[in-house]
This record gives structure tokens, sequence and C-alpha cells, in this order.
């Protein structure tokens, strides 16, 4: 019988194709395998009750039927795998401790699982946008949920053998740069200069800019003459907005070194300035586009929320806006990249505008006979203070990120200091910086993106619970037994006997579900599904080191123990690393 990598689809399979052969069954009927109430089971076919309501059948007397079939079928092993039906007709299915031996030897090593991932989206073009910062702005606190939420699906789609292109789309082009470029010359401000924080200076240049132009109508039309001078190629504004971008960069790659962020583009809304008319003749010519109050628009007559609320692509004055680069982006990333999928990571304020920018595109691209890609806006909540209000800094401004991981890198110094006195004060501090960011992303991660999280210093740093610190530890104690044991973590170990105990079944089930945990993960892409996983099997590998000693004198059940090991550490290091986290040997 195969050993599937993925059991629950592997039993899916199976179950469909005896049912097709079956006359009470049609191509409708799905298995629905999911994860049993372990009390149970190890996996559950829940499909058969759904069926038979809506065929008006006996769903226990299908159920039978089914599993009369699949034995006579032998197509499962009921040595390895043992079925009952359950209830009104769900149909569960248990693993022998030598089915789960076996899948232990046949998943060995990170190939063995790449390998056997890969082939879920092979042949997909997946583009993901996010981070997505604007140009002359410190990255905050609020800027740290789209590029540790979009890393972390970029790089399972990519596990599971999705082509992904991750664009960071950064905000270096439109209406602010007229400010800041009044500011820069009304202040004299010499971008050429070495300025001990540019950044930071920039910002508040901008600040004073928008303010002015509030406040005063002279400083509001001299700030659009000099946006008019940078779209038209002025040099000397040009110059600015080229010095500007480049400090900009700068401090945005200094975050994202830290975090362990990557893009392979970075194609800003400057990128697209050359391409937006051909998006307004394309929707004036197809009838998509129409004149309202001089400016262009997309209505949606039909839809129940936007009826009266339509899609402004172009102003009346004829600028540009967001509506007008993001309709031209999606159609470059078409056909530069071929995407069949394009994923977009933002806040859940902006929910609106992706809704409206997907129904202009499918409208757009029906007319003209382009390929629609799959459009979808992968949105988040807000991180929160105890007193449940967007979370800020003593004086009230956001808490910039970069402050915020140097706070999270100190308290994990002092921690790694009271733990592990005796280490290099250099180990101390690597330890501490990738604790400190691991905890920081983590504790992002770990929460339903679509929701808002409070933050805590003291949850995302303890040693228990659903954390960072948890899992690095974890990892940590298991590479400390092959040192101890002077043996290398990815040791060839032979004569290892089957499983035995309880807590060593226990943990190899759980590690079986590794395939299942990710597919979760991914059906409707949220990494905290990853993270539940990985905070139960470090549980359950705390349950296996405190109930069975590994380093034992009888060679096979020596070697069976520290074979469990060996999957346990490579499966939390595999996991941490498709949520971008850095890992640690000791800790």
């Amino acid at each position: 019988m195969t050993i599937w990598f993925n059991i629950a689809e592997g039993i899916e399979e199976v179950v469909s194709a005896i049912a097709a052969n079956l006359d009470a069954f049609d191509d409708n009927f799905s298995p629905e395998v999911r994860l049993a109430d372990p009390r149970f089971g190890d996996y559950q076919a829940n499909g058969v009750l759904g069926f038979a309501k809506r065929n008006r059948q006996n769903p226990r007397a299908l159920a039978e039927k089914l599993i009369e079939a699949l034995r006579n079928s032998n197509s499962l092993d009921e040595n390895l795998i043992e079925m009952s039906v359950a209830g009104p007709g769900f149909i569960n299915f248990k693993l022998n401790k030598e089915f789960l031996f076996q899948w232990l030897q046949s998943y060995a090593t990170k190939e063995d699982y790449s390998k056997a991932a890969a082939s879920r989206y092979s042949g997909k073009k997946i583009v993901t946008d996010y981070s997505s910062p604007n140009s002359a702005k410190q990255m905050h606190v609020g800027h740290l949920r789209s590029p540790v939420i979009g890393e972390a699906i970029k790089r399972m789609l990519s596990y599971f053998g999705a082509e992904v292109i991750g664009d960071n789309h950064i905000g270096d082009w439109g209406t602010a740069f007229g400010k800041l470029i009044l500011a820069i010359k009304r202040k004299n401000f010499d971008l050429k200069a070495k300025h001990d924080d540019p950044l930071t200076e920039l910002e508040s240049l901008y600040k004073w800019g928008n303010q002015a132009t509030d406040e005063d109508p002279k400083a509001l039309e001299e700030a659009r003459n000099e946006l008019v001078k940078l779209q038209n190629g002025e040099e000397q504004n040009v110059a600015y907005w080229e010095a500007i971008n480049h400090i900009s960069n700068l401090g945005f790659h200094k975050i994202y070194a830290r975090l362990g962020i990557e893009f392979d583009y970075e194609l800003g809304e400057s990128f697209y300035r050359d391409k937006v008319q051909r998006v307004y003749d394309e929707l004036e010519e197809t009838g998509v586009g129409e004149k309202s109050e001089g400016a262009w628009v997309v209505f949606f007559p039909d839809h129940k929320r936007f009826k009266k609320q339509p899609f402004l692509y172009r102003k009346s004055d004829g600028a540009s806006n967001y509506a007008s680069t993001d309709l031209a982006t999606v159609l470059y990333r078409l056909e530069a990249f071929n995407a069949g999928e394009i994923i977009y990571v933002t806040d859940d304020r902006q929910r609106d505008h992706f809704e409206q920018l997907f129904l202009t595109v499918e409208k757009w691209f029906t007319a003209k006979g382009y390929k629609i890609p799959k459009l979808k806006h992968v949105y988040f909540g807000t991180i929160l203070g105890k007193d449940r209000k967007p979370v800020k800094s003593r004086s009230g401004n956001p808490i910039l990120l970069n402050d915020l991981l140097n706070e999270a890198v100190e308290r994990s110094l002092k921690i790694v200091e009271e733990k592990s006195p005796d280490l290099r004060d250099e180990e101390k501090q690597e330890i501490a910086e990738t604790v400190g960011v691991a905890a920081v992303r983590y504790a992002d991660l770990m929460q339903n993106r679509s929701s808002d999280y409070v933050f805590s210093w003291e949850k995302l740093l303890s040693l228990d619970g659903n954390t960072a610190p948890y899992l690095l530890y974890a990892i940590a104690r298991i590479k400390s037994i092959f040192r101890k044991i002077e043996l290398a973590v990815d040791a060839d170990l032979k004569e290892a006997s089957s499983l035995e105990t309880e807590a060593e079944i226990g943990l190899a089930r759980k590690l079986t579900e590794f395939p299942f945990a990710l597919e979760q993960a991914l059906s409707d892409l949220r990494p905290h599904q990853l993270c539940i996983y990985l905070y139960e099997l470090a549980g359950a590998y705390s349950t296996f080191y405190n109930a069975d000693k590994v380093n034992v004198k009888y060679i096979p059940v020596r070697n069976r123990r520290l074979m469990i090991c060996q999957r346990t550490l490579l499966i939390l290091e595999t996991g941490l690393n498709l949520l971008g986290i850095k890992t640690l040997e000791k800790m």
C-alpha cells in the first residue's frame, strides 16, 4: 500500500476512486476527509452524510456499503489503516503503529518532504504583493503585518511547487512628492549632505509640507506645481525624487534584512506612470469606464453595496490615482509575468478598494478578451495596545518598527543572560537577535490574520505557550541530545525497532499531520494554522521527552527514539522556515 505524504489527501483519492465505481454515488460525491476526534480515529470522511441527505438515502447504510467496497478492493490495508462507521454515517480511519513507523521511514529528509510537497501547486504562477510602504516615511509597527504575513504565504506556496514572484509595490509616486519637494526647497534641505537619520528628517519635512498646504492655499498651489514639474520630467525635481527614494529604500531594506524579508521585484507606483494611458484608453473604448462629473469611473449598478459607489480611476483634472496604477499593475503582471493568480496582502481598511478593483478587472478583461487571473485580497487586522486601541509609543506616535525590534532583542538578551550565563557575549547577542526578531514575527503570525490582536511583551517572549521562544527552545533541546551523544542530527539510524510506547505513537501521529496542517494554512492563506500545528507538535515532543529516555543502551530502541527526534526537528525547522523564522543551535 502507498504511504502517502499527505495522508488525508491519499485516503480521499482512494475513497473517491472506489465510490466512482458504485451505483449509489455520482460525480458530485466528495469524501471530505479531515482530522478526526482522536477517540474515534485519525481521519474521518464526512462527505457521505451530505451526499445522502441531498439524494434522500440512508447515510449509515451508504457509509457501510462504501466501507465494504473498500475492504473488497484491498485499496487500504487494514493491517495499517483500520476502518469503521460511526454515528449516522461518519467513516473513521485509524492509523496502525506500523503505518506510522513506515511514514517516518519514508519521509526522512528535507528532500523527501520538498519533493512530496512540490507537486501540489506545480505549474502555478503566482504574484504576491506585500509590504508596499510609502517613500519618505519610516516603517512603524503598523507596517509589520504585511511583510511578515506576505513572506510566509510566499514561502508556503513555493514549498508546494508554485512559481511565486514577490513584489514590493512601494508608494513612490503621487501628490505626496509635491508637498515634500515644496518643503525641501523652502527649508533649503540638502539631500546630498550627510545626515544622522535622513529618513527621519524626510518624514519631518513631509509633515511640514503637509501642514503648510493644509493651512495656506498658496503653498498648496505651489506643491501642485512642483508635482507637475516632477511628472513632466523637470531635471531638478526628478533628482530630488530619486534621492528621496534612494534614502527611503536604504531605510526599508535595513528593516527587511532584520526580518529576513526578500522580494523578487520592487516595482513601485512610479514604474506604472507611463502605463496608465493604456488603462484609460481601453476602459473608455470598451465602455467599462464612464465620465461622471468630470472624472472617469466604473459603475456597478447590479452590486448591492457599490450600486451608488463607483470606482474612480482618473481624477477630474486628468491625474492618476491608486486605482489607475493598480489597474495598470494587474495588466502588467498578466502580460510580463503570465500570472495566473495575484495575492494582495494589506490591512482590512482596503477591502472595498480591492473588491472594486477586482470587479473592474473582471469587466475590463472580459471586454478585451484577456485571461482573467485569480485575484485575492489577504487582509489583516490591527495591532492593539492594552487599551485596545492601535498600539502607540508613550508620545502618542506609532512605534517605529526598528525600535520595536531593538526592544525585543534587549528583552531577549536579559532572558539569555539569565538562562545561559556561561555563553560568550557574542553568542548571547546572536541568540538574543534571533529570539527577539522571531518572537515579534511569530506573535503576529500565530494570530488569525483577519482579527485585531493585543500586543504583549510578556506573551511573545514567554518560554511557555504558543511563542517563538518555546518552539526555538524545543529545537535547541533536540540538537543538544545529538551533541551529547556526539552524533550528527542527520545521521542514518539503522536497526531502529518499531514504535511501542504511547508517547512514541502519539508523537509519530502528530508528525504525520504536518502536510495536512500546511494544506489547511494554504487553503485560506492563514499562516496561524501552521503555528497552531507547530505548537502542538512541540507539546507532543515534550510529552515524549518526559516519558521516554532517548539515550538508552539497547540500540534498536535508542535509534527509534533518535529517529523520532530527527523527524520532529526536521518538521519544526521546516515549519519555522516557511514562516520566515530563523532557528538556533543552542539557546
